[in-house]
């Protein structure tokens, strides 16, 4: 059994004159991104990996997780292929994923994660929102033989505001 969470970057803002990697988290980017943290923290869910896409809001969004889940920061690994909107790269990515490992976490960008939440789970989701996060299941053991899964769970941060 492979489990894949999605998590898409918090909200991130638009107010500087920097390139589409280098924008940063808005405030509540980061709020957002540490209430669905504890949401999968209070899980007990034993991750293998986590992955980033190496944009500054996904990177942020991946690190506010990663000491939520006290999870070694040292083992956040950044990689090109998550910096995709289609989803094709982040496809191709998660059918290369080592067969060790079964729990994944990456972190990415829409249109990519709705895609693929869609494609490859059994819920229909019109968006993954900013810091939302969608837990797919697959019926395997090897990564590269992905097809559709099960969507276990969807936790999005709208849900959880008070």
């Amino acid at each position: 059994m492979k489990k894949l969470i999605l998590v898409r970057h918090g909200k991130s803002s638009w107010d500087f004159n920097v390139s589409d990697k280098d924008r940063v988290l808005q405030e509540r980017g980061v709020n957002d991104s540490y209430l669905v943290a504890a949401q999968l923290g209070a899980k007990n869910i034993s991750i293998d990996a986590i992955y980033s896409s190496p944009a500054n809001r996904a990177l942020h969004t991946a690190t506010i997780f990663t000491r939520a889940l006290n999870f070694p920061i040292t083992s956040l690994n950044i990689t090109n292929e998550l910096y995709d909107f289609s989803g094709e790269s982040v496809i191709s990515f998660i059918k290369s994923l080592d067969n060790k490992l079964d729990v994944v976490l990456i972190f990415g960008h829409n249109h990519a994660f709705t895609y693929i939440a869609n494609a490859y789970g059994t819920a229909s989701i019109a968006n993954v929102p900013t810091a939302g996060l969608v837990e797919l299941n697959f019926n395997t053991e090897n990564w590269n033989s992905i097809e559709k899964g099960v969507t276990a769970e969807h936790i999005f941060p709208k849900e959880l505001r008070k």
